[in-house]
């Protein structure tokens, strides 16, 4: 048996982040209640709502076999969800004291020999290149980058916690036969972040973590099937270090008894070097998957030899801890995709107002709606009479969130007829007035389409 083929049989720790729910039961819940089998409905269901299938659909994403597997390329609607997104963690992080820097996607072997990535995940990752005599791979994961860069510059107890952030690309030598879609690739977009800190701070920096993940999942409309304790199990490579596991994980389990989250605990999901809490959501078909991660780590201070002074004078190891809010960009796209439907949150939507002119006539307030849209950095785009019917056009733009419709009456008054994708309609209002609307729920980052509290 080749060592590639072994990998897939024998247990193995998990890599330190996720690679790359339904609203109600999940079609496989709803199945084990009829005792097991997928009826037809869910059988269409799970198709209709396949990130795969939508993703082409919706002009998303899409791949080809000369770019290769495990390779999508994303479209311009695709790339604005995936930007927007971006934006809003990147946001988020800063408001929670985050720093966020760059770093190379390529590194020497040796970095990941120190790390422990070359001995306990090698087989995941992409044989090396050589250049001269070194040897150049690209990255399996952030975190060695993000121990160096605090290596580089000494450090004071009175820093601490240093949060690092970073949307960084990282590769996985990912079998071709688990390839699909966005959920399973080989080039990963990682949100990824490391807390530098004392021991003493750790239990609140990972439920400060475990807030910041709540209140992304909030904004997206995504419900967390449950909490994980990963745990190691037998026959997997993990470091050898007992003392250093107990203590993490008896750290993760007091912030998960202490934050009030149903949880459960699972042997063989840990990183090779540490436990972690992982955020588990399932998708139409309730299959399984981490999207969002948070881990303690004593380990990988201790290799890069990471240190900070201390009020003391003297030297002591930080600990660091591993998060994810979102896990790979890719997985979470695909998670949402598959949770809305296509119909993401207003501010997540790639195109947000619709604006119909019932005429040719009305073109000319639709053209200076749109103008003002751009102004507020609202994502607008006119379905104008060239594309059919009116009946014919609200349909198309069934997903968008909103809907607005100028006729005559409209178009004299400077005022929008406005429909909503849930299927409300509004009267007639001032334009003005409900961009303001719509952009101050964009804004908030809600799901809620309308604020009916608002005169």
């Amino acid at each position: 048996m080749s060592r590639r083929a072994d990998r897939c049989l024998s247990p193995k720790p998990r890599g330190e982040c996720p690679g790359a729910s339904a609203r109600g039961p999940s079609l496989l819940e709803r199945s084990r209640e009829r005792g097991g089998g997928h009826s037809p409905d869910d059988r269409e269901e799970t198709a209709m709502h396949d990130h795969r299938k939508l993703g082409r659909e919706l002009a998303l994403f899409d791949t080809d076999p000369l770019i290769g597997a495990g390779l999508p390329y994303w479209l311009p609607d695709g790339a604005t969800v995936r930007h927007t997104l971006e934006e809003y963690i990147r946001t988020a992080e800063r408001r929670a004291g985050y720093r966020h820097v760059y770093s190379p996607v390529l590194g020497k072997r040796e970095l990941y020999e120190i790390s422990g990535h070359w001995s306990h995940y090698s087989d995941d990752m992409f044989p090396p290149m050589e250049l001269g005599s070194e040897q150049i791979v690209l990255r399996p994961s952030l975190c060695p980058h993000h121990a160096v860069i605090y290596r580089s510059r000494s450090h004071s107890y009175r820093e601490l916690p240093l949060r690092m952030a970073e949307l960084g690309g990282m590769y996985r030598s990912e079998l071709s036969g688990v390839l699909g879609g966005l959920t399973r690739v080989r080039a990963i977009q990682l949100n990824d972040a490391h807390i530098f800190c004392t021991l003493d701070q750790v239990a609140d920096e990972a439920r400060a973590a475990l807030e910041m993940i709540r209140s992304a999942y909030q904004a997206l409309g995504i419900s967390p099937a449950r909490y994980r304790l990963s745990l190691p199990g037998p026959g997997g490579k993990y470091v050898a270090a007992p003392e250093k596991w107990q203590r993490s994980t008896a750290l993760l389990t007091e912030v998960l008894d202490r934050s009030g989250l149903p949880y459960d605990s699972a042997e063989g999901e840990a990183a090779f070097y540490g436990p972690k809490i992982d955020v588990q959501v399932t998708d139409g078909a309730g299959r399984e998957s981490t999207l969002s991660t948070v881990q303690v780590d004593f380990h990988q201070p201790e290799r890069f030899d990471l240190h900070y002074i201390g009020a003391d004078g003297a030297k002591h190891r930080p600990v660091m801890v591993h998060r994810s809010i979102i896990g790979s960009v890719e997985r979470a796209v695909a998670h949402l995709i598959e949770q809305h439907g296509g119909a993401f949150p207003a501010w997540l939507a790639p195109t947000q107002l619709a604006i119909l002119p019932i005429s040719e006539a009305e073109l000319p307030n639709a053209v200076a709606l749109a103008e003002r849209c751009t102004d507020r950095g609202l994502r607008a785009e006119i379905a104008g009479p060239e594309r059919g019917t009116l009946g014919a056009r609200i349909r198309e733009d069934r997903l968008v969130p909103y809907q607005a419709v100028i006729g005559a009456r409209e178009a004299a008054d400077d005022q929008v007829a406005v429909r909503l994708r849930d299927g409300r309609r509004l009267d007639p209002q001032p334009a003005d007035a409900f961009l303001d609307r719509i952009g101050a729920l964009i804004d908030a980052h809600t799901t809620e389409l309308w604020d009916e509290a608002v005169s």
